[in-house]
């Protein structure tokens, strides 16, 4: 053992190994605490803004086959389907394809989700008109209608609806459910269902 005085006398034990172990743990901590300083804060501008200012979803009934799109066209022309999944402020966040691929296999057992439902949303305000068409992409059983419920939100500052409507849709048809115009400020200032046509623009 080593003397108040720092010198080591005869007869007392001297433990290298425990000398090396306790400063090698020193050494070990205080490289820890400097990498932890130097650890720097995420870079801010690249982080993903999951705002929306409005949110359309169109939704049919669970473990229904049937493929059915929605179609957003913004007042510049410019059209979110399922091909082009994102242009100006609009941007298609989910793409059902009715039953297809909604399984997952879980210890060996195949577990559906039976939600069919797409959405749409406005990450920013662009003044004027959009322009939201369902389309029946694939039919099981042709001619037999199909319920397809469109929903337009505004979620700021507070969610209020916009507009709400279950439409029917056969025949692998493509129908306009509503027109919507918003002014400078985000306001809705006019609907209507004036059909246009929005597949041609693929």
């Amino acid at each position: 053992m080593r003397s108040s005085d720092g010198f080591f006398y005869e007869g007392e034990v001297f433990y290298p190994f425990q000398d090396m172990l306790f400063n090698a743990l020193l050494s070990f901590t205080f490289l820890f605490l400097v990498s932890f300083m130097l650890i720097s804060a995420p870079d801010q501008e690249k982080k993903i803004d999951p705002k929306a200012e409005f949110l359309i979803t169109a939704s049919w009934p669970d473990n229904h086959p049937d493929d059915i799109d929605l179609y957003v066209e913004d007042p510049k022309g410019g059209v979110v389907w399922y091909f082009a999944r994102e242009t100006g402020v609009i941007h298609l966040d989910r793409d059902d394809r009715g039953m297809f691929k909604d399984t997952i296999v879980v210890d060996g057992q195949k577990i559906a989700n039976p939600l069919n439902q797409e959405t749409v949303t406005l990450r920013g305000l662009m003044a004027g008109e959009y322009i939201v068409n369902v389309h029946q992409y694939l039919a099981t059983a042709p001619g037999t209608p199909v319920p397809v419920s469109v929903t337009v939100e505004k979620l700021n500052p507070i969610v209020s609806l916009v507009f709400y409507e279950t439409v029917e849709v056969t025949r692998r048809e493509e129908l306009t459910v509503v027109r919507f115009t918003l002014d400078d400020e985000g306001n809705v200032t006019k609907t209507s269902n004036e059909y246009k046509r929005l597949i041609r623009a693929k």
